[in-house]
This record gives C-alpha cells, structure tokens and sequence, in this order.
C-alpha cells in the first residue's frame, strides 16, 4: 500500500507539515510506504508559468498514478488554503486523484477559518475525481505545541489525528476489497 502526502506551506518546517510528519510516522508503522512531496520539490517558475512538462510534476504524477491515497496539508490564508499549493493542484491532470482515498489537514491562526477546508479545498480535490475525501482536520495555531523539532499537540488534537488517521486506514482497505470485485466485473459481457 502506497500514500502520497503532500505538504501546502511555503515555509518548512511548518505546522501544517507538522501534521503531515506525525501522519507520515503513523503510516510507517502500519507499514505502509509513504512518499512526500513538498512545494520545495518544485521549482517555483514551473508552478507560476504553468510548467506541465516539469521533471518534478512528471514524478509526483506517476508517483499518485501508482497511490492508493493522499494527505494534504495546508496553512489557511485569508479563508482558503494556500495559493502555491493551488497552483500545484492546477497542474496535476484532471482525474489525478481518481480511485484514490484523501485525507485533508490544515492549521490557521483562528478557528474561523476551519470552514476553508470544506469550501476551498475540497472542492478542487473533487475535482481531481478523489474517490472518497474525508473529514479532514483543522488546528489551529494554539493546538501545536512543537512543529520545529518533534511534532507536540495538544491531547485533544492528538485524538483528532488519530482518529483521521483510523478513518483514513479503513477507507484504504475498502479500497483494497472493492477493487478486486470491480475488476471481475470488467471481464463479464452485459446483456
């Protein structure tokens, strides 16, 4: 089993990446290889010209061709998610994410920005024809304790992660078992 994460700030280290880390950690140990992309894997004139030839965004979508879901996390500014990230997601193809499970996670400075999840973010990952984005995750900024060092949270949005993660986990492996039957059904001549 093969996960994508990928991480919105501009800045590193950040919190939203440090979301990402404990995610990454928690993965690990489930055994499940996990392969992380960043903004600073890109250089930043294919993401403002456009660049859809890019060695870098050629290899994240092979990469995500190959996944069996996403975590993507991002800071919120000014009620919607980060605008080089959006630039990133408006270069992958348009079914990039089809067949594939998301998890989205994000942080801000305010809980009024929670809703930027549900209306800014998820939206464009639908369009990517996700097939299932789940509740995601807001902190904000008072909820991480450390994100320079080890990732720290606070014991409510540690549960909250897990949580996330659990769901996250599950919605893999119905993946996993719905595959196999659509697959035999490809093979059977309707009438």
């Amino acid at each position: 089993m093969r996960v994508i994460t990928l991480a919105g700030s501009p800045r590193f280290p950040s919190r939203s990446s440090a979301l990402l880390e404990y995610a990454r950690e928690q993965l690990n140990s489930l055994n499940v290889e996990v392969c992380h992309w960043n903004l600073h894997n890109f250089e930043p004139e294919d993401l403002l010209y456009a660049r859809f030839d890019s060695p870098a965004l050629q290899a994240l979508i092979e990469q995500l061709k190959g996944a069996d879901g996403l975590i993507v996390a991002t800071p919120i500014y000014k009620a919607s998610f980060s605008g080089a990230l959006k630039t990133l997601l408006d270069l992958l193809p348009e079914r990039a994410l089809e067949g594939k499970v998301v998890l989205p996670l994000a942080t801000g400075g305010t809980v009024a920005h929670m809703l930027a999840v549900d209306y800014a973010l998820k939206p464009v990952l639908n369009a990517l024809k996700a097939q299932e984005i789940l509740h995601g995750v807001f902190a904000d900024d008072s909820q991480i304790v450390d994100y320079q060092h080890k990732p720290q949270f606070t014991p409510n949005l540690h549960l909250r992660l897990d949580t996330a993660l659990e769901t996250f986990w599950q919605a893999l492996h119905r993946r996993d078992v719905q595959a196999p039957a659509f697959g035999r059904l490809k093979g059977v001549a309707h009438v």
